[in-house]
């Protein structure tokens, strides 16, 4: 199996997968014009990036490219739906770098109580102050509102409760049972969470609905001075209306990402958010330690020896999750070459589409039963056809419940 890997992954990682069997192109400078020439060129079965943008046109450059490993855990730089179109699978790897994302998180938390990051730079620049910098509030006793309680979100959770912070709470999927075992008041909006907050966390995946969500409804809604820590996604953060919350709130702000990055390692960074006073900025570092990237290697190892031995996708996020099929068709038959072939080729004949298959084989490998979700039930005389079929023994139809 072809692997090209077009982003820096953790030392070993390559030569685990080549034990595997895979034969490993690394450049981890690849992207754009360059990643989808090396696609051609390579033609591999797995491709595993990182920050690197995979477009619609990427996917194509390769025909033999079946599945994309994320080497982080979201999926937004990856055209998804492109490669859903095209039947290529893409994981990726969540959780691996929750601790490290948390860590900077609440680094962002002390650091904005206690400019840390200013007193370093008076400091360096031959200045001590300690009457101006002696002015903190202290993080203890007061409330910090989280939006988004995956698995970033909940160690961001266990270590402000272990800094005595109180924790509200929101997500899509969380529940009252899961509140209450996070210890943590579970608000039904974002704005329930938000109001007279003195933090804000957020830690939710950039889609339409999360698009600039942080804006000024949210921002307003917290305390003056509040604290806001952004080590998600730029996206999720209108702005604007946070630069003028700093200016007339006092809001301070930790932001990690940014609505428009530098796609290179090194380069330029020339938005203006990045010299408001307001904000400390790091440079899209969360997930960057080197336990989360050991984590993230180890995982990529684990997906593509799946991928390789079983043909399984861990961590794919392209399934669909809702059949089109009515009914499924269970065919009891001989465990014989061509069976299934007939089958699925009298389906064919009468229109109707297969959702989904599964073969399984009794002991002794003399019987099988077939259950096969289909698109619409096949008609009385299809269905007698296939019962006087050589070797099958039984045909049913179960409808599938609406």
């Amino acid at each position: 199996m072809r692997v090209l890997v077009a982003d820096k992954l953790a030392k070993g990682v390559t030569e685990r997968l080549e034990s595997l069997g895979c034969a490993v192109t690394v450049d981890a400078a690849l992207q754009d014009d360059a990643l989808a020439a090396a696609l051609a060129e390579v033609q591999p079965e797995v491709l595993v990036v990182r920050s690197t943008k995979v477009s619609a046109a990427h996917l194509g450059a390769s025909a033999s490219l079946a599945l994309v490993i994320r080497a982080g855990a979201g999926t937004n730089t990856i055209a998804v739906d492109a490669a859903s179109a095209r039947g290529v699978y893409v994981a990726n790897c969540p959780g691996k770098n929750a601790v490290a994302v948390a860590e900077l998180t609440i680094g962002h938390l002390v650091n904005l109580d206690r400019r840390i990051a200013d007193q370093v730079a008076a400091l360096r620049a031959g200045r001590w102050d300690k009457k101006e910098f002696g002015k903190a509030r202290g993080l203890h006793g007061r409330t910090l509102a989280v939006l988004g309680v995956g698995e970033i979100g909940a160690q961001v959770i266990a270590r402000a409760q272990a800094m005595g912070m109180q924790v509200r709470a929101w997500s899509r999927s969380l529940t009252d049972a899961q509140a209450a075992a996070l210890g943590v008041t579970r608000c039904a909006t974002p704005l329930d969470a938000c109001r007279g907050a003195d933090a804000l966390t957020v830690h939710l995946a950039f889609t339409p609905e999360t698009d600039r969500l942080v804006g000024r409804s949210l921002l307003e809604a917290l305390r003056p001075g509040a604290y806001v820590v952004n080590t998600s996604r730029g996206e999720v953060m209108d702005q604007d209306a946070l630069t003028e919350a700093i200016r007339t709130r006092g809001l301070r702000a930790g932001l990690d990402v940014f609505a428009v990055e530098p796609q290179a390692a090194a380069a330029p960074f020339d938005d203006a958010i990045g010299q408001n006073p307001g904000v400390y900025g790091t440079h899209h570092i969360g997930a960057s330690t080197d336990q989360a990237e050991e984590a993230v290697g180890d995982e990529v190892v684990r997906i593509v020896g799946s991928f390789l031995r079983k043909g399984e996708v861990p961590n794919c996020v392209n399934l669909a999750t809702a059949s089109a099929a009515t009914h499924v068709l269970v065919v009891r038959h001989a465990d014989v070459v061509g069976v299934l072939a007939g089958v699925l080729g009298v389906l064919r004949e009468e229109g109707v589409n297969v959702q989904g298959m599964e073969n399984i084989i009794f002991s002794g490998a003399r019987a099988a039963c077939a259950r096969i979700e289909v698109s619409r039930a096949p008609s009385g005389p299809v269905l007698d056809r296939l019962r006087a079929t050589e070797h099958i023994f039984a045909v049913s139809l179960v409808p599938l419940e609406a």
